[in-house]
């Protein structure tokens, strides 16, 4: 009887114990969306214990005016983290932050140089963001991102900081060597003025020395008035008809209009907002866009 005695306190001392380990362990991370996830994955790569896992689909795009669904709400009660792009792309953070006050929120614009949103006047509307949220598409502002990432994820998972760390560096090895690469090849092109379908690519233009000559709308799903396409058709033309580029998760129609009423070409470019997760998604999009931009941009 003693035995038996002894073996039940023995298993109530210890329960508790493995409950406390199992909550230590399975530490649930979200990311907002699709370029947020990519660079997380690669900070927590080989890291046990901790599920990554993207709020939205990776078919979402951009968080243009994304309402949050109950499906996220209830995905983020049990997370212990989420990763925000921040500068404005996720417009529903500050309600969240109020209603999960114990989420940890990592925001990856921490330290990063953020450029005004495009005048709104152009386009007739001020309902946008002061900044311009499509800060990854510049490889150094993502290599600011990362490390954002393992701060906050080393703070929140210090049993894993060596991993972390490691895991941190061997990707901003390869961010640099992409941003040597894009910016040797982009350099050495005649050309340098492009018309973009929406503002997702000021940062990659101010970092290689394009010039945006127009875009087409601020936002990808909101139509572009007869008047507004007038005035960039005349831009396209005043500037001798540079390379137009529409976006893969996007319908173009205003772009073909303006590529028959200018003559000028329309090829692609991927703002990097949707894709198969891979831990090379960011360089191998950045790639096949360096590969279009040499073809648009490469004929004098």
């Amino acid at each position: 009887m003693k035995k038996v005695i002894a073996l039940c306190i023995a298993l109530l001392l210890v329960l508790p114990l493995v409950g406390c380990c199992a909550t230590e362990e399975n530490i649930s991370v979200m990311a907002t969306f699709y370029p947020v996830y990519v660079l997380a994955e690669n900070v927590l790569n080989g890291v046990e214990g901790v599920t990554l896992s993207s709020m939205t689909p990776p078919t979402t795009g951009c968080l243009h005016d994304y309402q949050l669904l109950t499906s996220d709400m209830k995905a983020l009660a049990k997370a212990q983290a989420l990763l925000v792009n921040g500068a404005g792309m996720e417009s529903f953070l500050p309600d969240l932050e109020s209603q999960f006050p114990g989420l940890t929120v990592i925001d990856c614009s921490q330290g990063v140089e953020l450029m005004a949103e495009q005048d709104d006047d152009e386009h007739g509307h001020d309902d946008h963001g002061e900044y311009n949220a499509h800060i990854w598409l510049d490889p150094q502002n993502a290599v600011q991102m990362v490390k954002n990432l393992r701060n906050g994820l080393t703070a929140l998972l210090p049993d894993h900081a060596e991993q972390i760390s490691a895991n941190t560096e061997s990707c901003i090895t390869r961010l640099e060597a992409l941003d040597a690469e894009l910016r040797e090849a982009i350099t050495a092109l005649p050309q340098k003025q492009i018309v973009t379908f929406h503002e997702a690519f000021p940062y990659f233009a101010k970092a290689y020395g394009l010039e945006v000559v127009a875009v087409v709308t601020l936002e990808p799903d909101e139509p572009v008035s007869p008047r507004m396409l007038k005035q960039i058709i005349q831009r396209v033309k005043d500037a001798g008809n540079p390379p137009l580029f529409s976006e893969p998760q996007y319908e173009n129609t205003a772009l073909r209009t303006i590529a028959q009423e200018t003559g000028a070409k329309v090829y692609e470019l991927d703002p990097l907002v949707t894709g198969d997760g891979s831990l090379t998604a960011y360089e191998d999009t950045m790639r096949k866009n360096l590969a279009t931009l040499a073809e648009a941009l490469g004929a004098e």
